[in-house]
């Protein structure tokens, strides 16, 4: 068990309730017990049963890069419109699904995009050695560095995508350590890739987790330390007053608080709107499931061309994929599963794609313009964590250690300024 945190300064708050325990809601809650906090986490499940479960679990902050792109705007409506496409909208959209889309694409230029990674680069950097400080403090899981880590290709002409956008990663102020690999270079380094992988590139310095594990570990030590989890209690109001912050949960009292953070995922809207967060966030669902794998990766594989991602876990590995705008609540389309499955058949070596195991759908948050929402909201009291899209899990403690400070200090550390909730 980690020493005793030291006492707050006497203008901090005492005691701070965070709404939502995935990765980014319980990073928070470990740092503001680094800073001596009292903490209770509220979950209307539990411990990762969001997106933070089934994710591919990469640690990979050279890669962190804003989700509205130009290459999105390449996509026809014919093609977001199939179930096979790694990026699926539904026919029958709503309104404000509409509304968010076309905020998305007016962000899906190379100039915006290349300010929303400039914007990224500072967080980007404390991504890792947020994890280290878990790591000292006592958090009991590892974050393996990946012995290899491969963006593979059919053809060279396929891998200049991603070529071109390590450049202008690198202009914003990124630096990304790789090596430009042929087929067989290729599958020397990972033999689970199939003949048909004719280039590839090989990424240094990432590391990957178990993200289910890993989150199920940060809260033993945020529970370790002191704090309160509540699994399967949802909040249903928040009511600021001079007096502290109150939650409301099903069924029960309220609690008085001197602060809340709220890290809600896709649902972020539904507390935070009251307080002046006016971001549209929108469910990206992830799709994944696991497989038997012959050779087992010593490291990620991905295959960018079909948005296939692959982790080894333990003796399995995990093959996630697909962009699914649709609300949080809907079902699991098995569609979705098999149009994974049957773009990544052709491309591994000594994959069982038909022996699947925990398929699952999980929700990201996302913004229109690809920044997350970290920072105080209209009141001083209650704080907004989310909209990271695809990188809640690498940025995830990064986040939880720069708002600690901010609530503790009442100071905003330069890394969040571009994250304004109330952008």
């Amino acid at each position: 068990m980690a020493a005793r945190p030291p006492s707050p300064a006497p203008s901090a708050p005492s005691r701070v309730a965070v709404v939502g325990a995935g990765m980014v809601g319980l990073s928070t809650a470990w740092f503001l017990q680094e800073r001596g906090v009292g903490v209770t986490v509220y979950d209307r499940e539990g411990v990762a049963a969001g997106s933070s479960w089934g994710n591919a679990g990469w640690l990979t902050p050279g890669l962190a890069t804003p989700l509205p792109e130009p290459a999105v705007l390449t996509y026809g409506v014919r093609a977001v419109l199939s179930p096979s496409s790694p990026v699926y909208v539904p026919p029958s959209a709503d309104p404000k699904l509409l509304r968010f889309l076309a905020g998305f694409a007016r962000n899906s230029t190379a100039s915006q995009w290349l300010r929303s990674m400039r914007a990224l680069v500072p967080i980007n950097s404390l991504a890792l050695p947020s994890f280290d400080l878990l790591a000292a403090g006592g958090v009991e899981a590892r974050t393996p560095e990946a012995k290899s880590f491969i963006a593979a290709y059919r053809t060279a002409t396929e891998r200049e995508v991603l070529l071109e956008e390590l450049e202008q990663i690198h202009s914003a102020g990124q630096t990304m350590e790789f090596d430009v690999l042929d087929g067989n270079e290729a599958r020397g380094v990972e033999p689970s890739l199939s003949d048909e992988i004719g280039a590839a590139i090989r990424l240094h310095g990432q590391r990957y987790i178990d993200p289910g594990h890993y989150v199920h570990a940060l809260a033993d030590a945020v529970r370790a330390r002191g704090g309160v989890i509540h699994d399967g209690t949802e909040v249903t109001d928040v009511r600021d007053a001079a007096a502290g912050v109150t939650i409301d949960v099903g069924g029960g009292d309220g609690e008085r608080f001197d602060a809340v953070v709220l890290a809600t995922g896709a649902w972020l809207g539904r507390l935070a709107r009251r307080f002046g967060v006016r971001s549209l966030v929108q469910a990206g669902r992830g799709y994944s499931f696991s497989v038997p794998v012959e050779h087992v990766p010593s490291g990620p594989v991905y295959f960018p061309a079909q948005r296939v991602a692959c982790t080894p876990l333990g003796d399995r590995l995990r093959v996630a994929g697909m962009m699914e705008f649709r609300k949080p609540e809907a079902p699991l389309d098995v569609r979705r599963v098999r149009a994974i499955a049957e773009a990544a058949r052709p491309l591994l070596r000594g994959a069982d794609l038909d022996a699947r195991r925990d398929e699952w759908v999980g929700s990201r948050p996302c913004t229109t313009d690809g920044l997350p929402l970290i920072g105080a909201t209209r009141s001083p009291r209650v704080f907004a964590a989310g909209g990271h899209g695809m990188w809640g899990i690498t940025l995830g403690p990064a986040t939880g250690r720069l708002l600690a400070e901010t609530i503790v200090t009442g100071e905003l550390p330069a890394q969040l300024t571009p994250f304004d909730p109330l952008r």
